[in-house]
């Protein structure tokens, strides 16, 4: 007796890999946020003739970016008792900070691979658009990505779902065939693209992930780690990585 047409039988339903879809983080993901902060720590003391403690104090109230800028400068004004004000401030280091940003031609090398190969890249970031977009376009990413979205431009922040949809369709694809999200936040990226269906590989930067949340499909110590990952599970049939 013939199974029906379309009966598997015995064998377990497997559902569909994802499409080959790629988003990206963009601070401490795609780019070293932390080594431009450095960077421009370090210009900043000596613009203002501060002392080799300044560096420690700026970057440790930064605190990875979390900070509002307009509440950092008004700190940073008070602490220094600088002469400009936190909007002069503010605006200087739009200016400046995006030429401390710096993408790895390793990065830009396996985002180049993984187009060729059919992927669709995009870049999904909280922030500034001013600055944002001048990171985007002094790393040389642009040329490397199918779309992005910036939140303040779009209104919403991740982890909303929706600003991860937002970025796919800007990158001439559907959500819902899923993909994949590359990040160092915890909620922010691995979170907020878990809610928006997509399969994630966290970039833990010397953390622990926390035993109390679901964890991510694959962790990696940087993001050619990750690329590298992508590259070498998902074949040229679609198969998932593991």
């Amino acid at each position: 007796m013939h199974a029906p047409r379309g009966h598997t039988g015995d064998r377990p339903h497997r559902p569909a890999p994802p499409q080959r879809l790629l988003l990206l983080d963009l601070d401490n993901t795609a780019v070293s946020r932390e080594a431009a902060v450095a960077r421009w720590t370090h210009d900043f003391a000596l613009e203002h003739h501060l002392d080799t403690n300044a560096a420690v104090w700026l970057i440790t109230t930064d605190n990875d970016g979390l900070t509002p800028r307009e509440r950092f400068f008004t700190e940073a004004r008070n602490h220094f008792s600088l002469t400009p004000t936190p909007e002069k401030l503010h605006r200087a280091y739009q200016d400046r900070y995006p030429r401390h940003m710096h993408c790895g031609t390793a990065v830009l090398d396996h985002l180049a691979k993984l187009r060729a190969r059919g992927w669709t890249v995009g870049v999904v970031t909280n922030g500034l658009t001013r600055t944002q977009g001048a990171v985007l376009e002094h790393t040389g990413l642009t040329r490397y990505l199918d779309g992005w979205c910036i939140s303040e431009a779009e209104g919403i922040r991740k982890p909303d779902p929706d600003l991860f949809a937002r970025t796919a369709t800007r990158c001439g694809r559907d959500i819902s065939g899923g993909g994949w999200m590359i990040g160092d936040s915890i909620e922010a990226d691995i979170g907020g693209a878990k809610r928006a269906g997509l399969h994630t590989i966290w970039i833990r930067r010397g953390r622990t992930w926390p035993q109390r949340l679901p964890p991510p499909d694959h962790t990696a110590d940087d993001v050619t780690a990750a690329l590298e990952h992508l590259a070498q599970a998902h074949t040229e049939s679609g198969a998932r990585p593991q």
